[in-house]
């Protein structure tokens, strides 16, 4: 559905520049869930800005159903990781989430039931008429996912969506991403920096390099489905994939098997 083909991005004159992105190459499959990661600073928000349309490649391509992306595709919604910024103040909830909606030429019908089931889909539907600053950062966030659903995009990219929230609501907000791409059946790519959040949420892992970044691995999640914040995270497989993911990214070698086999009872010992 979506393929990225050594996409470079540079800031800057030639030669005086700064490389974000050096050479990433990766592609997303009809409704897969693709979680990208990476360490600090390594260019992922420039990478999902570039895939998206908002900025301009230095060099390569991305291409959604086989059309390059040269600018926000009308299929594609994206949810950012500053929820303030990306809701009007001086707007309600339900303004909020129709505010796009006023581009696809649809009937005020028809906008307000998107409307209405897009906050059902995020559980506000009591909210509507309450205005962003009188809600959660948790809450806020969910009207901005509600935005970007009521949209009904095919894609849906997301920037560090759960960033500036705490680790409860984050851990809601992880299973209200897992039920949406269930209930909408969409393709899904999300930027984080949390590798925990990465292999619960992910079908695949993209683990990216340091700045210039390229992509160093893609790691498929064979995790069961549907995934719980408890069961899931007690795994043996999860904790040895968060494991994997973590060395990979601070670029450390895996142990050896003999290393694996030992164990405190051993180390008693010796």
């Amino acid at each position: 559905m979506l393929d990225i083909q050594n996409l470079a991005k540079s800031y800057g004159k030639d030669g005086d520049g700064t490389a974000a992105i050096g050479d990433v190459t990766f592609s997303v499959a009809e409704g897969e869930l693709v979680v990208v990661v990476g360490p600090s600073g390594c260019g992922k928000t420039t990478l999902l800005r570039t895939i998206s349309g908002l900025l301009r490649p230095t060099s390569g391509s991305v291409t959604l159903r086989g059309r390059p992306v040269t600018e926000p595709p009308a299929e594609m919604a994206v949810v950012f990781q500053d929820y303030a910024r990306s809701l009007m103040p001086w707007l309600t909830v339900a303004d909020n989430v129709t505010l796009p909606l006023r581009n696809k030429g649809m009937s005020k019908a028809d906008c307000r039931a998107a409307m209405e089931k897009a906050l059902a889909s995020v559980d506000l539907e009591r909210f509507g008429d309450r205005y962003p600053w009188e809600l959660s950062g948790g809450m806020q966030q969910r009207v901005a996912i509600a935005r970007a659903l009521a949209y009904e995009p095919q894609i849906l990219l997301m920037d560090e969506p759960f960033a500036s929230v705490d680790a409860q609501t984050r851990a809601d907000l992880e299973d209200l991403v897992l039920e949406i791409r269930e209930q909408y059946g969409m393709t899904i790519v999300l930027v984080t920096h949390d590798i925990d959040e990465s292999v619960y949420l992910g079908d695949r892992v993209v683990v990216l390099t340091r700045r210039p970044s390229t992509v160093l691995e893609s790691l498929t999640i064979d995790l069961p489905s549907p995934r719980d914040q408890i069961e899931t995270k007690q795994l043996p497989a999860f904790a040895h994939l968060r494991a994997h993911v973590y060395r990979a990214i601070r670029n450390r070698p895996e142990p050896a098997a003999a290393d694996l086999a030992l164990t405190p009872a051993h180390e008693g010992r010796a």
